[in-house]
């Protein structure tokens, strides 16, 4: 069954028309990747998941029904930190909580345990100036997923992160993932992290007019270490799979055409 769904969706700025006649489904507890060139239209997938962005033709539907407004089944993991440099790791982490009305004290005693969860518990008190990019990362995981999301929608979260920490990111990722099985779509220009991460990865044309190409099952056993299995022939084999097409749409992306 299908918790999210684009049906012939298309967004335009304007004249420019990011994505055009997209249709996707993502199953309940699926984690899918969308790849492709910059500028083929991922993150508007992304936005109009999230209820950001309306379509100007078709529909986004989520959990059976129709999308409007802002989803409230869905968290979003940003590409740039979303902390507030002012409060504290904990703070940060307790505040989707408040914002819905849980008091302070309830809140701030959940957050320390996602805090624990993440492996941030020494750090609760510290600023995000004070902490280094990967353990941002964790609090803004912690941040997003405290709130108990249905559909966890990652826009490049990891993007900046040097090799050691994104790869120790992705395998926590993982392994909160596994608790679970949230429903996530992922954005990435990382065809390898793509292929460790996912069930399945969708393979995006150049932009304008963007549409889905190419749909790849990952048969890789969970759980998975993100280093390890992409040493496995099955990985060295997907990889050459998706990047024959892939490569494609990136020389035209980068031609102009």
């Amino acid at each position: 069954m299908s918790f999210l769904e684009f049906r012939r969706l298309s967004v335009a700025f304007g004249d420019y028309v990011a994505v055009e006649g997209v249709s996707l489904r993502v199953a309940e507890g699926e984690f899918v990747s969308l790849v492709g060139p910059t500028g083929c239209g991922k993150s508007t997938l992304l936005n109009a998941a999230a209820g950001l962005l309306s379509p100007s033709e078709g529909e986004v539907w989520v959990a059976g029904r129709p999308l409007k407004g802002l989803n409230p089944l869905a968290g979003y993991l940003f590409q740039q930190d979303a902390i507030l440099p002012w409060k504290t790791a904990l703070d940060n982490v307790a505040l989707p909580l408040v914002f819905r009305g849980t008091p302070w004290g309830e809140a701030r005693e959940r957050a320390r345990a996602w805090l624990a969860k993440v492996g941030l518990e020494r750090f609760a008190q510290r600023f995000p100036h004070q902490l280094s990019g990967g353990q941002r990362k964790r609090v803004g995981l912690a941040q997003v997923l405290i709130a108990d999301p249905k559909l966890l929608l990652m826009d490049e979260p990891f993007s900046a992160l040097d090799v050691q920490t994104r790869q120790l990111m992705e395998n926590e990722l993982l392994r909160l993932w596994q608790e679970d099985r949230k429903t996530v779509l992922f954005v990435t220009h990382d065809l390898e992290e793509a292929i460790a991460l996912s069930d399945r990865v969708v393979v995006m044309a150049a932009g304008p007019r963007s549409r889905p190409i190419g749909d790849f099952p990952i048969p890789l056993p969970r759980p998975r270490d993100v280093a390890e299995v992409r040493l496995t022939p099955e990985f060295l084999r997907l990889h050459r799979e998706i990047w024959e097409l892939l490569r494609g749409e990136v020389l035209r992306a980068h031609a102009g055409t």
